[in-house]
Protein backbone atom coordinates (compact mmCIF):
# COMPACT_ATOMS: atom_id res chain seq x y z
CA UNK A 1 0.00 0.00 0.00
CA UNK A 2 2.70 2.10 0.71
CA UNK A 3 4.23 2.01 -2.81
CA UNK A 4 1.09 2.38 -4.29
CA UNK A 5 0.66 5.47 -2.64
CA UNK A 6 4.16 6.69 -3.09
CA UNK A 7 6.14 5.67 -6.16
CA UNK A 8 2.80 6.55 -9.03
CA UNK A 9 3.79 10.64 -7.84
CA UNK A 10 7.49 9.56 -8.56
CA UNK A 11 7.32 7.76 -11.04
CA UNK A 12 4.89 9.70 -13.25
CA UNK A 13 4.86 13.48 -11.94
CA UNK A 14 2.11 15.72 -12.83
CA UNK A 15 2.06 17.90 -15.82
CA UNK A 16 4.64 20.60 -15.53
CA UNK A 17 3.25 24.43 -15.61
CA UNK A 18 4.70 27.17 -17.41
CA UNK A 19 7.00 29.62 -15.05
CA UNK A 20 7.50 33.63 -15.48
CA UNK A 21 10.03 33.81 -17.81
CA UNK A 22 11.51 35.58 -21.36
CA UNK A 23 9.02 37.58 -22.40
CA UNK A 24 6.70 38.60 -20.90
CA UNK A 25 2.93 38.29 -21.94
CA UNK A 26 -0.30 40.11 -20.97
CA UNK A 27 -1.41 38.00 -18.41
CA UNK A 28 2.13 38.77 -16.05
CA UNK A 29 1.88 42.14 -17.16
CA UNK A 30 -1.62 42.75 -15.78
CA UNK A 31 -0.69 40.68 -12.57
CA UNK A 32 2.78 42.48 -11.59
CA UNK A 33 1.27 43.46 -8.49
CA UNK A 34 -0.01 40.49 -7.33
CA UNK A 35 1.91 38.70 -4.08
CA UNK A 36 0.89 36.65 -1.15
CA UNK A 37 -1.26 38.73 0.53
CA UNK A 38 -2.82 41.39 -2.12
CA UNK A 39 -2.84 42.60 -4.75
CA UNK A 40 -1.76 46.53 -5.32
CA UNK A 41 -2.37 48.95 -7.74
CA UNK A 42 1.37 49.81 -9.23
CA UNK A 43 1.00 50.94 -12.89
CA UNK A 44 2.39 47.27 -15.08
CA UNK A 45 4.90 47.23 -18.20
CA UNK A 46 2.53 46.67 -21.16
CA UNK A 47 2.51 48.00 -24.90
CA UNK A 48 0.01 50.50 -25.17
CA UNK A 49 -3.78 49.31 -27.15
CA UNK A 50 -5.46 52.42 -26.82
CA UNK A 51 -5.32 55.84 -25.53
CA UNK A 52 -4.92 56.03 -21.62
CA UNK A 53 -7.72 57.35 -19.70
CA UNK A 54 -7.05 60.83 -18.08
CA UNK A 55 -6.09 60.48 -14.56
CA UNK A 56 -8.29 61.68 -11.77
CA UNK A 57 -8.26 62.53 -8.25
CA UNK A 58 -7.95 59.54 -6.25
CA UNK A 59 -11.14 59.23 -4.25
CA UNK A 60 -11.51 60.49 -0.92
CA UNK A 61 -11.13 57.67 2.16
CA UNK A 62 -14.67 56.43 3.67
CA UNK A 63 -14.93 54.02 6.05
CA UNK A 64 -16.06 50.51 4.78
CA UNK A 65 -19.44 48.83 5.73
CA UNK A 66 -20.76 45.42 5.59
CA UNK A 67 -23.67 44.39 3.57
CA UNK A 68 -25.38 40.87 4.68
CA UNK A 69 -26.64 38.71 2.39
CA UNK A 70 -28.41 36.23 4.09
CA UNK A 71 -29.66 32.80 1.86
CA UNK A 72 -30.91 29.38 3.67
CA UNK A 73 -27.47 27.78 2.86
CA UNK A 74 -24.78 30.49 3.66
CA UNK A 75 -24.77 34.13 4.79
CA UNK A 76 -22.48 36.48 2.89
CA UNK A 77 -20.51 39.79 3.87
CA UNK A 78 -19.80 42.16 1.03
CA UNK A 79 -17.88 45.14 1.75
CA UNK A 80 -18.95 48.89 0.14
CA UNK A 81 -14.93 49.26 -0.46
CA UNK A 82 -14.29 47.37 -3.60
CA UNK A 83 -17.89 45.36 -3.71
CA UNK A 84 -15.36 42.60 -2.21
CA UNK A 85 -16.75 39.31 -0.24
CA UNK A 86 -14.98 39.83 3.40
CA UNK A 87 -17.19 37.05 4.92
CA UNK A 88 -19.05 33.60 4.29
CA UNK A 89 -20.38 31.24 6.52
CA UNK A 90 -21.99 28.17 5.54
CA UNK A 91 -25.35 27.73 7.40
CA UNK A 92 -25.09 23.58 7.37
CA UNK A 93 -21.93 22.99 7.91
CA UNK A 94 -19.33 23.46 10.98
CA UNK A 95 -15.52 24.55 11.51
CA UNK A 96 -13.42 22.29 13.64
CA UNK A 97 -10.33 23.84 13.83
CA UNK A 98 -9.15 25.04 16.90
CA UNK A 99 -10.78 27.83 18.71
CA UNK A 100 -13.73 27.94 16.49
CA UNK A 101 -15.69 25.64 18.97
CA UNK A 102 -17.97 23.99 16.14
CA UNK A 103 -19.60 27.67 14.91
CA UNK A 104 -20.30 27.99 11.22
CA UNK A 105 -17.76 27.11 8.44
CA UNK A 106 -16.49 30.53 7.42
CA UNK A 107 -14.80 30.19 4.29
CA UNK A 108 -12.79 33.62 4.46
CA UNK A 109 -10.02 34.09 6.61
CA UNK A 110 -9.48 36.90 9.03
CA UNK A 111 -8.38 40.34 7.44
CA UNK A 112 -8.62 38.85 3.87
CA UNK A 113 -10.66 39.53 1.25
CA UNK A 114 -12.36 37.40 -1.93
CA UNK A 115 -12.92 38.91 -5.48
CA UNK A 116 -10.66 41.74 -5.29
CA UNK A 117 -10.58 42.80 -8.88
CA UNK A 118 -8.94 45.58 -11.41
CA UNK A 119 -9.78 46.29 -14.75
CA UNK A 120 -5.83 46.71 -16.97
CA UNK A 121 -6.47 49.24 -19.81
CA UNK A 122 -3.34 49.65 -21.84
CA UNK A 123 -0.83 50.69 -19.59
CA UNK A 124 -2.63 52.13 -16.64
CA UNK A 125 -4.40 49.51 -13.96
CA UNK A 126 -7.09 50.44 -11.86
CA UNK A 127 -7.53 48.68 -8.43
CA UNK A 128 -11.69 48.27 -7.21
CA UNK A 129 -10.44 47.88 -4.02
CA UNK A 130 -9.36 51.83 -3.79
CA UNK A 131 -13.07 53.16 -5.05
CA UNK A 132 -16.34 53.05 -2.60
CA UNK A 133 -19.24 51.37 -4.14
CA UNK A 134 -22.89 52.71 -3.49
CA UNK A 135 -25.10 49.36 -2.50
CA UNK A 136 -28.36 49.45 -3.48
CA UNK A 137 -29.56 47.54 -0.08
CA UNK A 138 -27.96 47.23 3.38
CA UNK A 139 -29.23 43.97 3.76
CA UNK A 140 -30.42 40.95 1.41
CA UNK A 141 -31.94 38.31 2.57
CA UNK A 142 -32.97 35.63 -0.51
CA UNK A 143 -36.67 34.24 0.44
CA UNK A 144 -37.80 33.48 -2.73
CA UNK A 145 -35.63 31.57 -5.75
CA UNK A 146 -33.48 34.51 -6.24
CA UNK A 147 -32.84 38.01 -5.20
CA UNK A 148 -29.76 40.77 -6.69
CA UNK A 149 -27.51 43.27 -5.03
CA UNK A 150 -25.80 46.25 -6.92
CA UNK A 151 -22.96 48.22 -6.27
CA UNK A 152 -22.24 51.61 -8.25
CA UNK A 153 -19.12 54.15 -8.19
CA UNK A 154 -17.82 56.64 -10.64
CA UNK A 155 -14.55 57.51 -11.63
CA UNK A 156 -13.77 60.44 -13.55
CA UNK A 157 -16.29 60.30 -16.91
CA UNK A 158 -16.50 56.24 -15.97
CA UNK A 159 -19.23 54.99 -14.01
CA UNK A 160 -18.76 51.05 -12.56
CA UNK A 161 -21.73 49.03 -11.58
CA UNK A 162 -21.33 45.38 -9.86
CA UNK A 163 -24.56 43.46 -9.89
CA UNK A 164 -24.73 40.13 -7.48
CA UNK A 165 -27.40 37.62 -8.17
CA UNK A 166 -28.12 35.37 -5.36
CA UNK A 167 -30.54 31.62 -5.49
CA UNK A 168 -31.98 30.21 -2.25
CA UNK A 169 -31.12 26.94 -3.49
CA UNK A 170 -27.38 26.53 -4.25
CA UNK A 171 -23.78 28.14 -3.94
CA UNK A 172 -23.95 29.79 -7.09
CA UNK A 173 -23.47 33.44 -7.58
CA UNK A 174 -23.83 35.35 -10.68
CA UNK A 175 -21.34 38.67 -11.50
CA UNK A 176 -23.22 41.15 -14.08
CA UNK A 177 -20.94 44.59 -14.70
CA UNK A 178 -20.37 47.21 -16.92
CA UNK A 179 -17.62 50.17 -17.37
CA UNK A 180 -18.50 52.99 -19.08
CA UNK A 181 -16.22 54.71 -20.93
CA UNK A 182 -13.83 52.07 -22.16
CA UNK A 183 -11.31 52.60 -25.28
CA UNK A 184 -12.21 51.23 -28.45
CA UNK A 185 -9.68 48.50 -27.43
CA UNK A 186 -11.81 47.04 -24.69
CA UNK A 187 -9.85 46.03 -20.98
CA UNK A 188 -8.50 42.90 -19.11
CA UNK A 189 -10.60 42.72 -16.14
CA UNK A 190 -8.36 41.13 -13.28
CA UNK A 191 -10.10 38.81 -10.97
CA UNK A 192 -9.13 38.06 -7.37
CA UNK A 193 -9.31 34.78 -5.69
CA UNK A 194 -8.01 35.44 -2.66
CA UNK A 195 -5.24 33.57 -1.43
CA UNK A 196 -6.94 30.26 0.47
CA UNK A 197 -9.58 29.65 2.22
CA UNK A 198 -9.65 29.88 6.13
CA UNK A 199 -8.72 26.51 7.73
CA UNK A 200 -12.10 24.73 9.17
CA UNK A 201 -10.53 21.03 9.95
CA UNK A 202 -8.89 19.94 13.42
CA UNK A 203 -5.89 18.64 11.79
CA UNK A 204 -4.79 21.58 10.02
CA UNK A 205 -1.40 20.30 8.52
CA UNK A 206 -3.26 17.46 6.74
CA UNK A 207 -5.68 20.06 5.77
CA UNK A 208 -3.61 22.44 4.38
CA UNK A 209 -1.44 20.17 2.27
CA UNK A 210 -4.97 19.84 0.06
CA UNK A 211 -5.20 23.49 -0.55
CA UNK A 212 -5.07 23.98 -4.48
CA UNK A 213 -5.63 25.75 -7.64
CA UNK A 214 -8.28 23.64 -9.78
CA UNK A 215 -8.83 24.40 -13.42
CA UNK A 216 -10.60 23.52 -16.84
CA UNK A 217 -9.72 23.87 -20.10
CA UNK A 218 -9.34 20.76 -22.44
CA UNK A 219 -9.60 19.06 -18.87
CA UNK A 220 -9.02 19.27 -15.20
CA UNK A 221 -5.73 19.92 -13.93
CA UNK A 222 -4.73 20.56 -9.97
CA UNK A 223 -1.55 22.29 -8.73
CA UNK A 224 -0.96 22.20 -4.89
CA UNK A 225 -0.29 25.22 -2.71
CA UNK A 226 2.92 23.55 -1.97
CA UNK A 227 4.54 23.04 -5.48
CA UNK A 228 4.82 26.81 -5.37
CA UNK A 229 7.73 28.35 -3.66
CA UNK A 230 7.10 31.30 -1.57
CA UNK A 231 7.57 34.33 -3.85
CA UNK A 232 7.62 32.27 -6.98
CA UNK A 233 5.09 33.28 -9.97
CA UNK A 234 3.07 30.17 -11.80
CA UNK A 235 1.65 31.50 -15.04
CA UNK A 236 -1.42 28.61 -16.24
CA UNK A 237 -2.28 29.21 -19.81
CA UNK A 238 -6.02 29.20 -20.60
CA UNK A 239 -8.35 29.83 -21.72
CA UNK A 240 -10.57 28.15 -18.90
CA UNK A 241 -13.89 27.54 -18.37
CA UNK A 242 -13.71 27.78 -14.77
CA UNK A 243 -10.48 27.86 -12.31
CA UNK A 244 -10.98 28.22 -8.28
CA UNK A 245 -8.86 28.04 -5.23
CA UNK A 246 -9.67 24.82 -3.22
CA UNK A 247 -9.64 23.06 0.38
CA UNK A 248 -9.87 19.85 1.48
CA UNK A 249 -13.95 19.87 1.68
CA UNK A 250 -14.59 23.69 0.19
CA UNK A 251 -14.14 25.22 -2.84
CA UNK A 252 -14.20 29.08 -4.30
CA UNK A 253 -14.55 28.88 -8.24
CA UNK A 254 -14.86 31.73 -11.18
CA UNK A 255 -17.22 30.09 -13.83
CA UNK A 256 -17.43 30.91 -17.16
CA UNK A 257 -20.20 28.33 -18.65
CA UNK A 258 -22.31 29.96 -21.18
CA UNK A 259 -21.85 29.13 -24.77
CA UNK A 260 -21.70 33.10 -25.52
CA UNK A 261 -19.43 34.37 -22.87
CA UNK A 262 -15.52 34.86 -23.10
CA UNK A 263 -13.38 32.77 -21.20
CA UNK A 264 -11.14 33.26 -18.84
CA UNK A 265 -7.64 33.58 -20.33
CA UNK A 266 -4.91 32.73 -17.63
CA UNK A 267 -4.14 32.18 -14.07
CA UNK A 268 -1.68 33.23 -12.27
CA UNK A 269 -0.79 31.74 -8.76
CA UNK A 270 1.94 33.12 -6.18
CA UNK A 271 3.35 31.46 -4.00
CA UNK A 272 3.26 32.61 -0.02
CA UNK A 273 5.26 32.24 3.31
CA UNK A 274 5.66 29.03 4.68
CA UNK A 275 5.26 29.48 8.84
CA UNK A 276 7.09 26.58 10.47
CA UNK A 277 3.98 24.12 10.79
CA UNK A 278 5.19 21.15 12.47
CA UNK A 279 8.63 18.75 13.26
CA UNK A 280 9.51 15.82 11.13
CA UNK A 281 10.52 12.54 12.58
CA UNK A 282 13.81 13.59 12.94
CA UNK A 283 13.21 16.95 15.27
CA UNK A 284 13.76 19.39 12.03
CA UNK A 285 11.03 21.64 11.42
CA UNK A 286 8.84 22.33 8.24
CA UNK A 287 6.70 24.55 6.71
CA UNK A 288 3.45 23.65 4.93
CA UNK A 289 2.00 26.05 2.17
CA UNK A 290 -1.24 27.25 3.53
CA UNK A 291 -1.51 30.54 0.86
CA UNK A 292 -1.09 31.15 -2.52
CA UNK A 293 -2.38 34.34 -4.39
CA UNK A 294 -4.38 33.52 -7.55
CA UNK A 295 -6.11 35.81 -10.20
CA UNK A 296 -7.30 35.06 -13.26
CA UNK A 297 -8.44 37.46 -16.75
CA UNK A 298 -11.37 37.74 -18.29
CA UNK A 299 -11.57 40.12 -21.29
CA UNK A 300 -14.09 42.69 -21.50
CA UNK A 301 -15.50 44.23 -25.03
CA UNK A 302 -15.56 47.78 -25.74
CA UNK A 303 -19.24 47.85 -24.59
CA UNK A 304 -18.19 47.50 -20.53
CA UNK A 305 -19.83 44.70 -20.00
CA UNK A 306 -18.94 41.30 -18.49
CA UNK A 307 -20.51 38.48 -16.49
CA UNK A 308 -19.47 35.41 -15.09
CA UNK A 309 -20.30 33.12 -11.95
CA UNK A 310 -19.20 32.21 -8.68
CA UNK A 311 -18.95 28.94 -6.43
CA UNK A 312 -18.15 29.18 -3.14
CA UNK A 313 -19.72 26.54 -1.04
CA UNK A 314 -18.83 22.84 -0.59
CA UNK A 315 -17.37 19.98 -2.62
CA UNK A 316 -20.52 18.13 -2.76
CA UNK A 317 -20.10 15.28 -5.39
CA UNK A 318 -23.79 15.42 -6.61
CA UNK A 319 -24.32 19.24 -6.30
CA UNK A 320 -21.18 20.01 -8.56
CA UNK A 321 -22.15 17.03 -11.05
CA UNK A 322 -25.14 18.55 -11.55
CA UNK A 323 -23.67 21.89 -12.58
CA UNK A 324 -21.87 19.59 -15.16
CA UNK A 325 -18.36 20.84 -17.29
CA UNK A 326 -16.72 18.62 -15.00
CA UNK A 327 -17.07 20.74 -12.14
CA UNK A 328 -17.12 17.72 -9.89
CA UNK A 329 -13.84 16.62 -10.63
CA UNK A 330 -12.45 20.04 -8.63
CA UNK A 331 -12.88 17.46 -5.91
CA UNK A 332 -9.90 14.83 -6.46
CA UNK A 333 -10.49 10.76 -6.13
CA UNK A 334 -6.84 8.98 -7.02
CA UNK A 335 -3.87 9.42 -7.94
CA UNK A 336 -3.00 11.35 -11.29
CA UNK A 337 -2.15 7.87 -13.20
CA UNK A 338 -4.61 5.49 -11.27
CA UNK A 339 -7.48 8.11 -11.57
CA UNK A 340 -9.46 6.32 -14.34
CA UNK A 341 -9.48 3.23 -12.54
CA UNK A 342 -10.06 4.68 -8.70
CA UNK A 343 -12.41 7.53 -9.82
CA UNK A 344 -15.53 5.71 -11.41
CA UNK A 345 -15.49 3.17 -8.69
CA UNK A 346 -15.27 6.04 -5.94
CA UNK A 347 -18.14 7.46 -7.75
CA UNK A 348 -20.11 4.28 -7.28
CA UNK A 349 -19.27 3.95 -4.18
CA UNK A 350 -19.85 7.19 -2.73
CA UNK A 351 -23.45 6.89 -4.74
CA UNK A 352 -24.26 3.82 -3.17
CA UNK A 353 -23.16 5.11 0.21
CA UNK A 354 -25.29 8.38 -0.14
CA UNK A 355 -28.32 6.04 -1.60
CA UNK A 356 -28.14 3.65 1.52
CA UNK A 357 -28.07 6.93 3.79
CA UNK A 358 -31.10 8.63 2.45
CA UNK A 359 -32.94 5.34 2.01
CA UNK A 360 -32.60 3.85 4.74
CA UNK A 361 -31.78 6.19 7.22
CA UNK A 362 -28.80 4.59 9.30
CA UNK A 363 -26.29 6.22 10.30
CA UNK A 364 -22.86 6.28 7.83
CA UNK A 365 -21.36 3.49 9.96
CA UNK A 366 -23.67 0.76 9.80
CA UNK A 367 -24.14 1.65 6.10
CA UNK A 368 -20.41 0.75 5.89
CA UNK A 369 -20.76 -2.34 7.55
CA UNK A 370 -23.28 -3.75 5.12
CA UNK A 371 -21.53 -2.02 2.64
CA UNK A 372 -18.27 -4.24 3.63
CA UNK A 373 -20.54 -7.70 4.03
CA UNK A 374 -22.49 -7.20 0.75
CA UNK A 375 -18.67 -6.68 -1.42
CA UNK A 376 -17.81 -10.11 0.29
CA UNK A 377 -20.94 -11.61 -0.76
CA UNK A 378 -20.64 -10.96 -4.28
CA UNK A 379 -16.88 -12.09 -4.43
CA UNK A 380 -17.84 -15.32 -2.31
CA UNK A 381 -17.78 -17.47 -5.35
CA UNK A 382 -14.46 -15.76 -7.00
CA UNK A 383 -12.62 -15.94 -3.61
CA UNK A 384 -13.73 -20.05 -3.25
CA UNK A 385 -12.25 -20.03 -6.39
CA UNK A 386 -9.09 -18.85 -6.15
CA UNK A 387 -8.87 -20.03 -2.60
CA UNK A 388 -9.38 -23.42 -4.48
CA UNK A 389 -6.86 -22.36 -6.84
CA UNK A 390 -4.17 -21.82 -4.20
CA UNK A 391 -4.94 -25.22 -1.87
CA UNK A 392 -3.64 -26.85 -5.59
CA UNK A 393 -1.09 -24.60 -5.75
CA UNK A 394 -0.07 -25.78 -2.07
CA UNK A 395 -0.75 -29.28 -2.59
CA UNK A 396 1.94 -29.48 -5.52
CA UNK A 397 4.30 -27.48 -4.23
CA UNK A 398 6.64 -30.42 -3.22
CA UNK A 399 6.33 -31.47 -6.55
CA UNK A 400 7.37 -28.66 -8.23
CA UNK A 401 10.33 -28.26 -5.40
CA UNK A 402 11.84 -31.70 -6.42
CA UNK A 403 11.69 -30.38 -10.74
CA UNK A 404 13.51 -27.63 -9.44
CA UNK A 405 15.60 -29.08 -7.41
CA UNK A 406 16.41 -31.66 -10.25
CA UNK A 407 16.92 -29.42 -13.23
CA UNK A 408 18.20 -26.51 -11.57
CA UNK A 409 21.00 -27.06 -14.28
CA UNK A 410 18.39 -27.16 -17.34
CA UNK A 411 15.81 -24.48 -17.28
CA UNK A 412 13.91 -25.09 -20.03
CA UNK A 413 13.18 -29.23 -19.25
CA UNK A 414 12.15 -27.68 -15.95
CA UNK A 415 9.95 -25.22 -17.46
CA UNK A 416 8.30 -28.44 -19.47
CA UNK A 417 7.99 -30.14 -16.58
CA UNK A 418 6.14 -27.62 -14.44
CA UNK A 419 3.81 -26.75 -17.09
CA UNK A 420 3.26 -30.59 -16.88
CA UNK A 421 2.18 -31.01 -13.73
CA UNK A 422 0.12 -27.59 -14.10
CA UNK A 423 -1.64 -29.84 -16.84
CA UNK A 424 -2.16 -32.75 -14.93
CA UNK A 425 -3.41 -31.30 -11.23
CA UNK A 426 -5.07 -28.53 -13.01
CA UNK A 427 -3.31 -25.22 -11.49
CA UNK A 428 -3.61 -22.51 -12.93
CA UNK A 429 -0.51 -20.64 -11.09
CA UNK A 430 -2.26 -17.02 -11.77
CA UNK A 431 -6.05 -18.47 -10.88
CA UNK A 432 -5.63 -17.00 -7.30
CA UNK A 433 -4.09 -13.49 -8.09
CA UNK A 434 -7.38 -11.75 -9.88
CA UNK A 435 -9.95 -11.79 -7.11
CA UNK A 436 -7.60 -11.32 -4.74
CA UNK A 437 -7.18 -7.90 -7.02
CA UNK A 438 -10.47 -7.06 -6.98
CA UNK A 439 -11.52 -6.10 -3.90
CA UNK A 440 -8.54 -3.61 -3.73
CA UNK A 441 -10.11 -0.69 -6.34
CA UNK A 442 -12.87 -0.77 -4.04
CA UNK A 443 -10.37 -0.26 -1.03
CA UNK A 444 -8.44 2.03 -2.58
CA UNK A 445 -11.86 3.97 -3.81
CA UNK A 446 -12.87 4.33 -0.17
CA UNK A 447 -9.69 5.76 0.87
CA UNK A 448 -10.07 8.43 -1.23
CA UNK A 449 -13.62 8.78 -0.41
CA UNK A 450 -13.09 9.31 3.02
CA UNK A 451 -10.68 11.60 2.44
CA UNK A 452 -12.96 13.90 0.19
CA UNK A 453 -16.60 13.45 0.79
CA UNK A 454 -17.92 16.14 2.40
CA UNK A 455 -21.23 14.15 3.24
CA UNK A 456 -19.41 12.14 5.30
CA UNK A 457 -16.82 14.59 7.32
CA UNK A 458 -18.32 14.77 11.14
CA UNK A 459 -20.44 11.73 10.73
CA UNK A 460 -20.03 10.30 14.22
CA UNK A 461 -20.55 6.45 14.87
CA UNK A 462 -20.35 4.57 18.61
CA UNK A 463 -17.51 6.01 19.92
CA UNK A 464 -16.10 7.38 16.94
CA UNK A 465 -16.68 11.26 16.60
CA UNK A 466 -16.03 11.56 12.63
CA UNK A 467 -15.57 8.25 10.46
CA UNK A 468 -13.37 10.64 7.69
CA UNK A 469 -10.89 10.97 10.51
CA UNK A 470 -8.74 8.80 12.45
CA UNK A 471 -9.99 6.38 15.77
CA UNK A 472 -8.65 8.98 18.36
CA UNK A 473 -8.33 5.79 20.86
CA UNK A 474 -6.72 3.34 17.74
CA UNK A 475 -9.41 0.43 18.80
CA UNK A 476 -10.26 -0.12 15.31
CA UNK A 477 -6.95 -0.27 13.41
CA UNK A 478 -5.96 -2.87 16.20
CA UNK A 479 -8.48 -5.00 15.93
CA UNK A 480 -8.61 -4.76 12.36
CA UNK A 481 -4.87 -5.83 12.42
CA UNK A 482 -6.32 -8.49 14.58
CA UNK A 483 -8.80 -10.23 12.51
CA UNK A 484 -5.75 -9.42 9.64
CA UNK A 485 -3.90 -11.49 11.83
CA UNK A 486 -7.12 -14.52 12.55
CA UNK A 487 -7.66 -14.57 8.69
CA UNK A 488 -4.05 -15.64 7.85
CA UNK A 489 -3.56 -18.39 10.34
CA UNK A 490 -6.97 -19.95 9.45
CA UNK A 491 -5.88 -19.83 5.97
CA UNK A 492 -2.65 -21.69 6.63
CA UNK A 493 -4.32 -24.53 8.57
CA UNK A 494 -3.21 -27.90 7.41
CA UNK A 495 -0.10 -26.45 4.99
CA UNK A 496 3.44 -27.54 5.43
CA UNK A 497 5.32 -25.83 7.43
CA UNK A 498 6.71 -22.35 5.68
CA UNK A 499 9.52 -20.39 7.53
CA UNK A 500 8.47 -17.40 5.21
CA UNK A 501 5.37 -18.02 5.45
CA UNK A 502 5.11 -17.62 9.52
CA UNK A 503 6.81 -14.55 9.24
CA UNK A 504 4.54 -13.08 7.20
CA UNK A 505 2.07 -13.85 9.25
CA UNK A 506 2.67 -11.40 11.91
CA UNK A 507 4.71 -8.89 9.82
CA UNK A 508 1.71 -8.32 7.37
CA UNK A 509 -0.65 -7.37 10.30
CA UNK A 510 1.64 -5.28 12.03
CA UNK A 511 2.32 -3.48 9.36
CA UNK A 512 -0.98 -3.06 7.95
CA UNK A 513 -1.92 -2.23 11.61
CA UNK A 514 0.56 1.04 11.19
CA UNK A 515 -0.38 2.11 8.07
CA UNK A 516 -3.88 2.17 9.58
CA UNK A 517 -2.98 3.81 12.58
CA UNK A 518 -3.84 7.57 10.87
CA UNK A 519 -6.46 6.28 8.02
CA UNK A 520 -9.67 7.20 8.94
CA UNK A 521 -11.93 5.11 10.87
CA UNK A 522 -14.17 4.28 8.02
CA UNK A 523 -11.68 2.72 6.21
CA UNK A 524 -10.66 0.93 9.00
CA UNK A 525 -13.99 -0.42 9.88
CA UNK A 526 -14.63 -1.42 6.49
CA UNK A 527 -11.40 -3.29 6.26
CA UNK A 528 -12.14 -4.66 9.44
CA UNK A 529 -16.01 -5.64 8.73
CA UNK A 530 -14.14 -7.34 5.35
CA UNK A 531 -11.82 -9.51 7.21
CA UNK A 532 -14.43 -10.67 9.56
CA UNK A 533 -17.04 -11.71 6.81
CA UNK A 534 -14.12 -13.93 5.39
CA UNK A 535 -12.79 -16.06 7.99
CA UNK A 536 -15.76 -18.36 7.81
CA UNK A 537 -14.95 -18.38 4.59
CA UNK A 538 -11.72 -19.21 4.88
CA UNK A 539 -12.14 -21.43 7.69
CA UNK A 540 -14.60 -24.11 5.29
CA UNK A 541 -11.84 -24.11 2.63
CA UNK A 542 -9.18 -25.16 5.08
CA UNK A 543 -11.38 -27.52 6.40
CA UNK A 544 -12.07 -29.04 2.90
CA UNK A 545 -8.01 -28.85 2.63
CA UNK A 546 -7.62 -31.46 5.54
CA UNK A 547 -10.37 -33.36 4.42
CA UNK A 548 -8.44 -33.89 0.95
CA UNK A 549 -5.12 -34.42 2.97
CA UNK A 550 -7.22 -37.28 5.03
CA UNK A 551 -8.44 -38.69 2.21
CA UNK A 552 -4.77 -38.94 0.27
CA UNK A 553 -3.36 -40.32 3.40
CA UNK A 554 -5.90 -43.07 3.88
CA UNK A 555 -5.42 -44.00 -0.07
CA UNK A 556 -1.51 -44.06 0.82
Amino acid sequence: MVLVMVLPSIIWPGKPVSRLGGQPDSLSRATAGLDSTHMDTQTVVAPPRAPAPQPVNRQKTVPAETVWVTTPLYRLGLSTRGATIVSAELSHYRSYAAGDSGTRAQLVPAGREFLAQRIVVGADTLALSDLTFTPSAKVVSVAGDSAGLTFTTTRGPSTLSLTYLFRSDGYGIGVRGRITSLPAGGAQLLVGLGDGLKNTEADSIASFRDYAVVTKATKTEKQLFASTKPGERTVLDGPFEWAGVKSKYFLFAALALEANQPQFGGVVAVGGPRPDSGRSLFGGKYGIATRTSVALTLPTPPSGEFHYDLYLGPLEHRRLAAMGHDLDDANPYGWAVFRPIIRPVSIVVVNVLLWTHAHLGVAYGWVLIFFGILIRLVLWPLNSRAMASQMRMQAVAPILKEIQTKYKNDPERSQKETLKVYREHNVNPLGGCLPMLLPWPVLLALYFVFQYTIELRGSPFLWLPDLSRFDPFYILPVVMGVSMFVLSKVGQRGLPPNPQTATMLYMMPAMMTFIFLKLSSGLNLYYLVSNLVSIPQQWMLSQKRLRDQGKRAGGT
